[in-house]
């Protein structure tokens, strides 16, 4: 196993996951088998109860984790399939050790930091370094693990010192660093002392960087880079420069034409000529079609535009999964995404008088959409600007995409608007509502928020009318089933959902989960594209493989629909379709509903 730790300095933020994602990608080319590790400093278990604004969106996995945002990178890049210790949290980690502490299995030790603390993050790195990440079921042959924060915070020093004691125990040619610090530009002239003072520090606490991968707006000039490599004391081969692109997805290619490719090759020994004959193929396979896509984007002229509409704009980084679905689903239809942003809170009426500006803004935006998309989000603020989106694509027939909470509040609006329950609301977001169509589900805790969703790989199955009509199960290849992650604490009431379907344009609930009980899919029938969905679709879209609500929401908005169903009915392939087998619904031990 070799082993690529990707550290960084200077400040948060830098752009770690991309160069992390973008290093497993070359060695994906070069025909290895590659897994990923993201340490987070914090002390919180996991992701799940930091809100979106404060450390971006949480990424959800198949078993049900709630993770950094940058294992859905890892899984975009490397095209696999992660699990919840994948994620290394200063949380998880003190919580094995005191767990092992209260058992006894220190046999009477004083447990400290070193060598306790920092034994347990090395043996978590090994084990999961070992489990198989795709289809084939062979341990990787590459780990790339990511250090969250910046060398220096007091947090991270128990994961620094693990790592400067790890390099040892696997050996010289099996460990490698990857520094990635900032080159600010000053006056015009791009400054070094940052990235010294980095380094020096990185340094001092045992650990030599093998590349420094810098950031900065401009490429890196070539006395800047003879400077860095006196003064940080390696070869002028070993300083990259990463500067700003159209596309993070340059990233790969921009690092191979600067060396990091040969560099490794020596570095770490890997004997690439004893390959057999198999992965050199899926390498050079997979090098192509990046390059395709890389070139094809480039190409790209005709625009399609998307508006989403959501509660955390402020943060972009909040919906960046949704983004990258877009962003897949753009470049199959071979069209540049344009992205515009609403808050949901704009489009209310009382934004009328409170900011009039950004009312009538929201507004224009909103009727000039080719296509609108609402991304979940939790809580009241902002919903009812959601709803009078859901209002205004269906009735102006402008492709819409609703999920988790758009797809709640979509049916909301439907209720209120077209089935006359005028006082349609969510349990969630008002307790005391008269006419639920949004419930708690009753098998989640009201007392506990962490990991207590309704998370995971989950299946959908398609009603038997739904094959003659319906568009997103023709974009889903036809399937009688689906497999997507889910993440909520609420649920379409059973109860009110026979009474919101039927008519010739009316909504009809087409995907329900294994007994029939939970309603996870709607459509809109006689609609140019009216979707919504309970699952998180955009976590498990990939480049090369678009997530099929979001290429019907962009395919709808390009004039495309028809053309990209046909070739889903031909070409769809399930994103994890062995993990469906692994990950069995948990929805058959959930209790029943009761009047108690």
């Amino acid at each position: 196993m070799k082993y690529i730790v990707v550290s960084g300095g200077v400040i948060s933020g830098i752009g770690k996951g991309v160069i992390a994602s973008s290093t497993g990608l070359l060695f994906k080319t070069l025909g290895l088998r590659v897994t990923a590790i993201k340490i987070d400093p914090y002390m919180n278990i996991d992701a799940g109860t930091m809100a979106p604004t404060e450390h971006g969106e949480v990424f959800v996995l198949n078993d049900g984790g709630e993770a950094d945002l940058d294992l859905g990178n890892y899984e975009r890049y490397l095209d696999v399939t992660l699990m919840r210790d994948n994620n290394i949290t200063t949380g998880k980690i003190y919580r094995e050790v005191i767990d092992k502490e209260r058992r006894g299995d220190y046999l009477g030790k004083t447990v400290q930091i070193v060598p306790h603390l920092t034994d347990a993050i090395q043996n978590w790195i090994e084990r999961v370094a070992a489990i198989p990440v795709d289809e084939s079921g062979d341990t990787p042959d590459v780990c790339i693990i990511e250090l969250g924060g910046t060398v220096g915070d007091i947090e991270s020093a128990p994961f620094v010192e693990a790592l400067r004691q790890f390099q040892f125990r696997v050996g010289h040619e099996n460990f490698a660093l990857v520094h990635v610090s900032l080159v600010p530009v000053i006056g015009g002239e791009q400054k070094t002392k940052p990235t010294q003072a980095a380094v020096r520090d990185l340094r001092s606490l045992g650990l030599v960087p093998d590349i420094i991968a810098t950031r900065c707006i401009n490429p890196l000039e070539r006395a800047v880079i003879q400077k860095l490599s006196m003064f940080c004391h390696v070869g002028p081969e070993q300083v990259l420069g990463v500067h700003d692109v159209s596309s993070t997805y340059h990233v790969p290619l921009l690092l191979e034409q600067q060396g990091m490719v040969r560099f490794f090759e020596r570095r770490l020994n890997l004997n690439l000529d004893q390959r057999s004959p198999e992965s050199r193929l899926r390498g050079q396979t997979l090098r192509q079609r990046w390059l395709d896509l890389i070139s094809s984007q480039e190409r790209l002229f005709e625009t399609v535009e998307i508006v989403l509409v959501g509660k955390y704009t402020s943060l972009q980084d909040s919906y960046i999964s949704v983004i990258k679905a877009l962003e897949h689903a753009s470049m199959r239809c071979r069209r540049r995404l344009v992205l515009k942003w609403v808050d949901s809170g704009d489009l209310e009426p009382k934004a009328e008088t409170e900011s009039p500006v950004k009312y009538h803004r929201a507004w224009e935006s909103l009727c000039s959409a080719k296509g609108i998309i609402v991304p979940g989000g939790f809580g009241h603020r902002g919903t009812e600007g959601m709803i009078n989106a859901a209002r205004w694509a269906r009735e102006q027939k402008v492709p819409f995409l609703g999920i988790c909470l758009g797809f709640q509040v979509a049916v909301i609006e439907y209720a209120r608007n077209v089935c006359g329950f005028s006082q349609a609301g969510s349990a969630e977001l008002e307790p005391e509502t008269p006419q639920p169509v949004v419930v708690y589900m009753p098998e989640i805790s009201k007392t506990h928020l962490g990991g207590t969703m309704r998370l995971g790989l989950r299946p959908s199955i398609f009603t038997e009318d739904s094959e003659e009509w319906s568009k997103i199960r023709r974009l889903y290849g036809g399937k009688s089933a689906v497999w997507e992650r889910h993440r909520h604490r609420y649920e379409i009431n059973p109860e009110m959902a026979p009474k919101l379907e039927g008519g010739r344009d009316g909504l009809y609930f087409i995907g329900k989960n294994d007994r029939g009980n939970r309603m996870q899919i709607a459509e809109l029938k006689n609609h140019p594209y009216f979707v919504g969905m309970q699952a998180h679709p955009e976590l498990a879209s990939r480049p090369l493989n678009p997530s099929p609500p979001f290429l019907g929401l962009v395919a709808a908005a390009a004039g495309q629909l028809d053309e990209q169903m046909e070739n889903q009915l031909r070409e769809y392939k399930p994103p994890h379709p062995e993990s469906a087998m692994v990950y069995e619904s948990p929805d058959v031990d959930a209790p029943e509903v009761t009047e108690e």
